[in-house]
């Protein structure tokens, strides 16, 4: 026998290949996991960077667009701001909005005069009231450039609030005008409730915090409550009103009680000073029949801004969450 044969170490031994193939493969395997994930990461980043430059190249010349088109207005013209739709906190029609964009008008080295264009059945009255005060103001500081309304379809409500600031309101005869009144709504399910054998669980700290709850029944010191509320915002609207249109308003019992009237019936009662449009008034009340709208709108660059600021906050979380997490979404 040899000593090769006499050394048992010198042998391979059956089954001993295996654990090492078993690891190796187990390595291999892991590496091209790895190299699969980073694959899909690098193009994901890849297509997030491509979109972002798309971002800010839109973002860039929308800026210029919308930011620069009305800046300089060369020549005399008439400047032409646009209140459209509910009057709210947000959208076009905010006082945030309309009050930049009353500026821009005013603040126009040729501007000749201010049309205000307005087709809102109302909104907000603490919107309202502030686009209300800062025509107030912007008269007081360009004295020399007249404000006019002009109401298209509706002018009703908080929009009419709106309007009572300008130096001159225009309708057409069938405009619908006025709605000088306060309202709250809201619904009353409590009675269907107790129909359907159902209980209202409501835990407040504050005897009145569960107020205007629509699941619950409004007690009579409530609703008075709710109603001297309401005409203290009244009794504001009608000021605002009375100080507007002075003189020219032709008060009647039914003047302030919240109908809605025709342009016709709102000249007659004072509530407007005669028909037009915004082409009309600017040819024949301003003289000057170039118009600028300084209407601005929900600017483009912050809202690109956001949604790509949410784009690169999910996929980074994308990245630092485990991915056998992420799948159950």
């Amino acid at each position: 026998m040899s000593d090769t044969d006499d050394n048992p170490s010198s042998s391979p031994q059956p089954g001993a290949a295996a654990p090492a193939t078993a690891w190796e493969r187990s390595v291999l395997e892991r590496l091209a996991r790895d190299i699969v994930v980073e694959r899909r990461r690098a193009r994901r980043w890849n297509m997030l960077f491509r979109f972002s430059v798309l971002a800010l190249v839109v973002a860039l010349i929308g800026s210029a667009y919308w930011g620069g088109r009305n800046s300089v207005a060369a020549g005399p013209h008439t400047s032409v701001v646009r209140l459209q739709g509910e009057i709210s906190a947000t959208g076009n029609a905010s006082a945030d909005t309309i009050d930049a964009s009353l500026r821009d008008a005013f603040g126009a080295p040729q501007t000749r005069g201010v049309i205000l264009y307005i087709d809102s059945p109302g909104g907000s009255p603490v919107q309202a009231s502030r686009i209300n005060a800062q025509i107030w103001r912007l008269r007081k500081q360009h004295p020399s450039i007249p404000i006019y309304a002009v109401c298209d379809e509706t002018c009703a409500s908080a929009a009419y609030y709106v309007a009572v600031a300008a130096d001159r309101i225009y309708v057409n005869p069938s405009s619908l005008v006025g709605s000088i009144g306060v309202l709250m709504n809201g619904f009353d399910f409590s009675g269907l409730m107790a129909k359907l054998g159902i209980s209202r669980r409501l835990l407040t700290a504050g005897a009145n915090k569960g107020f205007m709850d629509p699941f619950s029944p409004m007690s009579d010191k409530q609703k008075q409550y709710a109603l001297s509320m309401l005409e203290q915002i009244h009794q504001q609207f009608i000021a605002a009103v009375e100080k507007g249109r002075g003189a020219r308003l032709k008060v009647g019992s039914q003047t302030f009680s919240g109908l809605v009237w025709t342009g016709e019936s709102a000249v007659q009662q004072g509530l407007a000073d005669g028909f037009g449009d915004t082409r009309s008034v600017a040819r024949d009340v301003l003289h000057e029949t170039r118009l600028v709208d300084y209407t601005r709108h929900e600017n483009v660059v912050d809202r690109l801004a956001q949604r790509f600021g949410a784009a690169i906050g999910f996929a980074a979380a994308h990245e630092m969450l485990p991915h056998d997490l992420w799948s159950l979404r």
